[in-house]
């Protein structure tokens, strides 16, 4: 006899009515819905070492970017079922359409890959232009969403009706398969006919091996399509000369993150944490265990220095069964919960409940696999360097404080930016340590994605170690690049990522492209990632002469042909060629070899002059020279006097004067000539001119930090009979003795 058990996606409510319909069943076989060619590893289901959540994943060793997961959790009745049958030694297989089908299958459907599939109800935007069905039974049943319904009706449920639980499921999809217009498009129809196909055969090859008890655990969705049966051949018919690929199987670590359907997951749920909770609490009183829900949440708060007090908890607890009283439901769900949260403890404000969802409703938990699951010899030398060195893959992101001094810290830094270079984003810097700690520290956001499962095999056609694998594509990528930027990127992060083996061919690349390169914005923007390698290649133990004399050339090149780049610039790329130039300028600062500061500056003054070059690179010129303090304040403002006179155009005019400040007024504020020349510019002008240039003014000063745009009205409204910030002594009201009062103290501190 086959008993079908139709299940919508991971839930402990269905999860829980299945293991006891099984127990009072006692099947010889399970059939379920997933892809057969897992069956080879499907018994690590029952290893003492997996730990939920985990995926299957499906993918193909000769494109690895066709791929699929099937993510359990705990509460995965899928997962039970498994658990079930190989506890029990009986044969538990999988019946859905195969991945050597189904990938080669994708090559004629869009949409992203890996695809996370799982055949459930649920189905993705681009199966569906009408919804899902369920949301119309939960809206017709009083819910907001099919979510709702199906939490109260099937998953939050306590009761021992396993036979009628999934006879109801099986009578609404057949009503719902029957009358709900599903207006799929033809790949996506194509696909769960093949599918459903499949499932058919392969509960016929079963009937004919001579099991008496079959159960068969599928998406509530597929469960009519399962009861009634076409005649064999017109599936067989179906299924014939479908393409084929070589597909591989292993399991993953997956996360409550990735299960969260807002994470993009079409089969997901919205609440993994709240499932985890429903299906270890061992109370059937919902109010018992609404309680040990918010004394959770109130723990929580606590460790955030929130004030939660048992008070809190008792009165959320009150208002989440009125609440459920009011809408005439059973018992309170994580709704209503969700609702007492918010208006007890979080105060009407929902930046805590934001927390709480993150933390405790969707979770932070990593699954784990066993180390005997095979897997690409990539993935274990990579395990192998995370045990090593003590660096956990977590889901939580945390933050990494490395001091490169350290030979423990600096191989973390280097297995990091390893990663990196593979496309395997694990870490990303995000600036240098606190304080005195200074370019020896390096401080990284870490944070394990499941995905990455995916990468690393991908990334296993390069070489069977990180250092091997890294290796050969930076190679690969400097004889194929032809973009300078990104070869001198390219170099940095070889050397970042300590391959020596790379080093050489990609420095010659870099030889080889500098040479012919004649476009100063390349130019320009390799400067940077040298400059690092120059500056810091001791910080990390590696030879910076390797890269000195091609930045000496890049330098010279960029000093001879700036001037000419700028010429007939338009606001877009007078734009971009200021963020090239103030690049390249805190570069050779940087490395501070005097030719270069020479040449540079020498470049910096031809470009200051006002004439062929776009006002915003000419200001920016005139303020980099004030700074660098080879223009006093009396040439800087004759400068401005220039660039700001009656008888030049006034947008050319904002343009210099937006250039030249810089994201900053202080200047404006320190020097009274320069203040006076801005001030006396503007009166001059007439009023069109003042309402062209006030969009370009406007943006001008709205990049000024929040203090110096308060300090530049205050002394705008005050005129010029008050004393400037930059005002003389003499304009001040001096006070001798209170100004002699601080020297005993400043003698001590200079040791004068």
């Amino acid at each position: 006899m086959i008993h079908i058990f139709g299940i919508r996606h991971h839930g402990p409510g269905c999860a829980r009515s299945l293991l006891r319909a099984l127990e009072e069943l006692s099947p010889d076989c399970i059939l379920i819905e997933g892809p057969p060619e897992a069956e080879a590893v499907l018994a690590s289901a029952v290893h003492a070492e997996i730990e939920p959540p985990v995926a299957l994943l499906l993918y193909c060793p000769e494109d690895t970017k066709k791929a699929s997961f099937y993510p359990f959790a705990e509460f995965s009745p899928e997962w039970q079922a498994i658990r079930f049958g190989f506890q029990r030694g009986m044969p538990v297989r999988f019946m859905d359409l195969p991945q050597a089908h189904d990938l080669a299958l994708r090559d004629a459907e869009t949409g992203p890959t890996p695809v996370e599939d799982e055949g459930d109800l649920v189905v993705s935007s681009e199966e569906s232009l009408t919804g899902d069905p369920l949301d119309w039974l939960g809206r017709a049943a009083g819910y907001g969403d099919g979510e709702s319904w199906w939490n109260h009706l099937v998953e939050e449920r306590r009761d021992g009706d396993s036979v009628g639980l999934f006879a109801a499921i099986q009578e609404a999809m057949t009503v719902a398969r029957a009358e709900f217009p599903r207006k799929l498009n033809s790949h996506s129809s194509h696909r769960e006919a093949l599918r459903e196909a499949h499932m058919r055969k392969t509960i016929r090859d079963a009937v004919k091996e001579g099991f008496q008890q079959i159960a068969v655990v599928c998406g509530a969705w597929h469960v009519p399509a399962l009861a009634e049966m076409p005649s064999a051949k017109s599936d067989n018919d179906l299924l014939k000369g479908l393409p084929k690929v070589k597909v591989a199987a292993t399991w993953a670590p997956w996360t409550y993150g990735r299960l969260a359907a807002a994470s993009g997951y079409g089969a997901g749920v919205l609440s993994p944490g709240w499932y985890e909770f429903l299906w270890r609490s061992q109370t059937s009183d919902a109010s018992q265990r609404s309680i040990a829900w918010l004394s959770r949440v109130a723990r929580l708060m606590r460790e955030e220095d929130i004030d939660c007090s048992s008070a809190h908890v008792i009165e959320a607890a009150r208002l989440s069964d009125a609440l459920a009283a009011m809408r005439e439901r059973p018992a309170a769900g994580l709704e209503e919960i969700n609702e007492a949260i918010r208006t007890v403890i979080c105060m009407g404000d929902d930046a805590p409940l934001r927390l709480i969802r993150s933390r405790l409703i969707v979770g932070e938990k990593l699954g784990r696999v066993p180390p005997d699951v095979p897997t690409v010899p990539l993935q274990q030398d990579l395990e192998k360097q995370q045990r090593g060195l003590r660096l956990k893959p977590e889901a939580l992101a945390k933050e990494l404080d490395l001091d490169l001094r350290n030979e423990n810290d600096l191989t973390r830094s280097q297995l990091l930016h390893r990663l990196n270079l593979l496309g395997i984003q694990w870490g990303e810097v995000r600036g240098t340590g606190r304080g005195a700690k200074g370019t020896f520290h390096e401080v990284w956001q870490i944070q394990w994605q499941p995905e990455f499962a995916v990468s690393i095999i991908e990334a296993s056609r390069w070489g069977h170690t990180l250092v091997d694998a890294a290796s050969a594509l930076a190679i690969d990528q400097a004889e194929n690049a032809i973009s300078l930027p990104a070869l001198s990127s390219l170099v940095d992060l070889v050397l970042l990522a300590s391959l020596p083996r790379a080093v050489e061919p990609v420095i010659h690349a870099l030889e080889n492209l500098a040479a012919v390169a004649g476009d100063a914005s390349q130019l320009l923007e390799a400067i940077p990632p040298l400059a690092n390698v120059f500056r810091y290649g001791n910080v990390r133990q590696t030879d910076s002469s390797l890269v000195g004399h091609v930045l000496d050339g890049l330098v010279t090149r960029v000093c001879i042909s700036l001037g000419g780049a700028c010429a007939s610039l338009d606001d877009d790329a007078a734009l971009a060629m200021r963020k090239r130039i103030l690049a390249a300028h805190q570069a050779i600062q940087l490395v501070g070899k005097d030719s270069h500061l020479s040449d540079w500056m020498a470049a910096l003054t031809r470009l200051a002059v006002l004439g062929g070059t776009h006002g915003l690179v000419s200001g920016l010129a005139a303020r980099l020279l004030f700074d660098g303090q080879l223009e006093d304040a009396d040439a800087s403002s004759l400068r401005m006097s220039q660039a700001l006179s009656i008888g030049n155009d006034p947008a050319p005019a904002a343009a210099w004067l937006e250039g030249f400040l810089h994201q900053s007024g202080m200047i404006l504020l320190h020097d009274d000539r320069l203040w006076q020349t801005v001030d006396a510019w503007l009166d001059s002008l007439s009023e069109d001119h003042f309402t062209r240039i006030l969009p370009l003014i406007r943006r001008t000063f709205a990049e000024f930090p929040g203090t110096e745009r308060t300090q530049l009205g205050t002394r705008a409204t005050r005129g010029q009979t008050a004393p400037a910030i930059g005002a003389t002594t003499s304009e001040l009201d001096w006070n001798e003795d209170r100004a002699a009062k601080p020297l005993a103290v400043l003698e001590r501190i200079l040791h004068l």
